[in-house]
Formats: structure tokens, C-alpha cells, sequence
């Protein structure tokens, strides 16, 4: 046996991804699947942003860039943070990375040593955790429920500080609550975690994607957070493998040589692909997209609330639903292999997404067309009768 190193006892797979592999076999033998357990935009990449690709490569872009990536794109984001924030950014404190993934691990290297903890949500995007075990550290879960919005709260963030603590990280909106954070709600965290001589991570990848009012960004608050955000969401770029950092000056340089060594750049295809992203022509096809996720979730929501899920915060943002499941099971990861085998309905156990009650809770993801959400909660009350 080939002998392991220890973090890989603490990292697990995604629980949901042995639920996707039957659901591909029943498909295969010819039954119908609903998929609502993806978090990916069923939309494929707007065209503008496709013929932009086409064109970089019949240019022969096929190059290395920096390691933080084109200049021009870094200067094309800071002025997206001018029109869409009212926010000034130094393009020099932009790094393009491959996905949001990468950015994250990138904030986690600069920041954590072996036995150093970094505060999070649970419920939270189980990667994040992952992040802080490849370093050697230790992740540590704030759980978190309906009357804080599913977020941390300043008071639960300060008795929860040690002197190992390094960061929190926080998201919003947030996967799987989908809920968000104010502008005022991310001041007072920051503060909080500045009083510990902190630092403040913010996952900002499903910006664009809200229903309501705007998601704020924490760059708002200070130049001194991490702020990542992505191409794959609202863009819907996700096999481009395309995402940024924003961080605080005095970071650039140790992230510019980790990026060096870890993966030298960002795929440049992408990056020159991404130049059209915030193009007028692209942004109206966007924003189509969200009105399209607005009313996929004004249905989902309250028919959900129907079949007795219990949904007490309305998400306003992201594509996801945090339904309580306790009326129907006490076990969330059985009763999805059920749904999956008997009603033929693909969702999220609540284990994917951390520690606190997950088999109270499921998700469903509503990157799927409405008509097929439609049939969905048909089969979901049939079955549940």
C-alpha cells in the first residue's frame, strides 16, 4: 500500500458526486432524471464570449501570460468594479487565476501555517475546508441558521477566535443558503477580525446572480480583505476554468510568486475570451440569464414550501434552495438515494455542506430549466404521498 499523507483522512470527496454517477447509469438505462443537485448554470458560454475565444486562438494566443495574468484583463475587471460598485481597484491588486478554486488555495498559502484555524460558516461550500486541510490547518465550522441568514455573526465570530485563528472567510451570497451579506454586516465583521489582527476572506463568486437588491462588495468596505470572485456563475464560463483575486497590495507579491510555482497562469484562451465578458452585448445576454434564475426560483421556493420543506430564509442570490428535510427523513443522505432511484429526482445531501444538522438538510440547485423544475416537484409529491 502506498503509504499517504495524513490530510487526506480529513479531506472528503463531494457526497453528491457518487448520487450524479447513478443518476448517469439510470440515464444510461434509460430512465429520466431531474437534475437538481448541479451547481452549474445549465446556460452554455454567451456566443460573444465563444467568438472571442475563436478568435484568440486563430491569432495564435496560445502563449503564457504573467502569472497574475493580462494586463488587459486585470484593467478591464478594476473598471468593472468603477461601473458595477462605484469601487476604485488597482488593476496591480488583481490576480487572474484558473477558477475560483485556485484563488482560494492561493489566499489559503499566504495566510496559514500548519495548526492555524480559519473561521467559516456550516452550512458552507465544503471546498473551502478542504483549502485549509492541504495547508495543514484547521478548518473550523460556525454554524450558522436562520436567524443570522445562515452568515456569521460579529459576536459568534469573536468568542469563536483563538490565538490560532488566522481569517474568516465568509460568502455572498453563499452556497448552499444562497443568502447575503450587507454592507454593513460586512464592516462590522471586518472589524471584528481586524481587532485580532485577522484577515477577512470574502467568496464573491455568485455576484450578479441575486434577485433583489445588488450583492455589496466587501472591497467596499476595505482595501485590506480578500475578495474572490469567478467567471464560471454569473457568466457562465465554468469549463473556461477562469476566476480572479483581489487582494490587499502588500499580498501581490508573495501571491504572484505562489501563482509562479503553482501554476504559472490562468489558461490564456480564457483570458481573452473573458475580455468580452463585460462587453455591453454580453452583459444584456447575462442579465436575461438571471431574470430566467429569478423565476426559476419564484416557483421552486414556495412549491417546495407546499410539499413541507422547510425554507425559512427566501435566498436572495446564487441558484440554490437550503430546505429542511426533517419532516420526510432523519437521515438526508438516504433519503436523496431514494428520491434518485424511486421518483427519479437528483438533490444535495445537507452531508456535502458540513457538520452542523446536515441530516436535517438538502439542497436544490435550480440550474435547470423551469419546465423540468416543473416535473420535478410533480414527481417530488407523488412520491412523498
Amino acid at each position: 500500500m502506498t503509504q499517504r499523507a495524513d490530510r487526506m483522512n480529513a479531506i472528503q470527496p463531494f457526497h453528491v458526486m457518487a448520487l450524479l454517477a447513478r443518476a448517469r447509469e439510470l440515464e444510461a438505462a434509460g430512465r429520466s432524471i431531474i437534475h437538481m443537485e448541479i451547481g452549474e448554470p445549465d446556460f452554455v458560454t454567451p456566443q460573444p464570449v465563444i467568438d472571442a475565444g475563436v478568435r484568440a486562438l486563430a491569432e495564435g494566443r496560445t502563449h503564457y501570460t504573467p502569472a497574475v495574468g493580462l494586463a488587459a484583463l486585470r484593467e478591464r475587471i478594476s473598471l468593472f468594479y468603477r461601473e458595477r460598485y462605484g469601487v476604485d481597484v488597482d488593476p496591480r491588486r488583481i490576480v487572474v487565476t484558473p477558477g475560483a478554486s485556485a484563488a482560494l488555495q492561493l489566499v489559503m498559502a499566504v495566510l496559514v501555517n500548519p495548526g492555524d484555524a480559519v473561521l467559516m460558516a456550516d452550512p458552507g461550500y465544503p471546498c473551502n475546508r478542504n483549502f485549509v486541510y492541504l495547508l495543514n490547518g484547521e478548518p473550523l465550522g460556525l454554524p450558522v441558521d436562520a436567524a443570522t441568514d445562515y452568515q456569521p455573526d460579529p459576536a459568534q465570530v469573536a468568542a469563536a477566535w483563538t490565538q490560532a485563528t488566522r481569517a474568516l472567510l465568509v460568502a455572498s451570497p453563499a452556497n448552499p443558503t444562497g443568502t447575503l451579506l450587507s454592507q454593513r454586516a460586512l464592516g462590522k465583521l471586518y472589524d471584528v477580525v481586524k481587532g485580532h489582527d485577522g484577515s477577512l476572506v470574502v467568496d464573491e463568486i455568485y455576484h450578479g446572480l441575486t434577485y433583489a437588491a445588488p450583492a455589496h462588495t466587501a472591497l467596499a468596505v476595505s482595501e485590506d480583505i480578500f475578495v474572490v470572485n469567478s467567471f464560471s456563475k454569473y457568466f457562465g464560463m465554468t469549463g473556461w476554468r477562469l476566476g480572479w483575486l483581489v487582494a490587499p497590495q502588500d499580498c501581490v507579491a508573495d501571491i504572484d510568486k505562489l501563482a509562479q510555482n503553482l501554476f504559472l497562469a490562468a489558461p490564456t484562451l480564457a483570458q481573452y475570451a473573458a475580455l468580452s465578458a463585460f462587453e455591453p452585448e454580453n452583459i444584456a445576454i447575462l442579465e436575461q440569464r438571471r431574470e430566467a434564475f429569478r423565476q426559476r426560483r419564484d416557483y421552486l421556493l414556495p412549491a417546495l414550501r407546499e410539499l413541507g420543506f422547510a425554507i425559512p430564509v427566501t435566498p436572495e442570490g446564487a441558484f440554490y434552495l437550503y430546505a429542511g428535510c426533517s419532516r420526510f427523513t432523519d437521515d438526508s443522505y438516504c433519503f436523496t438515494e431514494q428520491l434518485l432511484e424511486e421518483a427519479g429526482v437528483a438533490i444535495t445531501p445537507g452531508i456535502d455542506f458540513g457538520i452542523h444538522q446536515p441530516e436535517r438538510h438538502v439542497r436544490f440547485a435550480y440550474t435547470t430549466s423551469l419546465e423540468n423544475l416543473q416535473e420535478g416537484v410533480q414527481r417530488l409529491r407523488e412520491y412523498l404521498k
